[in-house]
């Protein structure tokens, strides 16, 4: 089972709420370097939001779509 990423994203909230919506639609979603982002602050340190590889396409695509 390997692990891709599928964003990067800034801020804490933001990161969330993509993995959130990633997790609503099925697809396993985790956060990686979250807790390093929320010590340094936000727009400093990115977080990456990390789905298995066999649902990448699928997440990218439900990322791309702003509703």
């Amino acid at each position: 089972m390997a692990l891709v990423c599928v964003e990067t994203l800034f801020s804490p909230v933001e990161a969330e709420i993509a993995r959130t919506r990633l997790e609503a639609a099925g697809i396993d979603a985790l956060l990686f370097d979250a807790g390093i982002a929320s010590l340094i602050g936000p727009g400093v340190s990115g977080i990456r939001l990390m789905v298995l590889a066999e649902d990448e396409a699928s997440a990218r695509r439900l990322l791309a779509d702003p509703a």
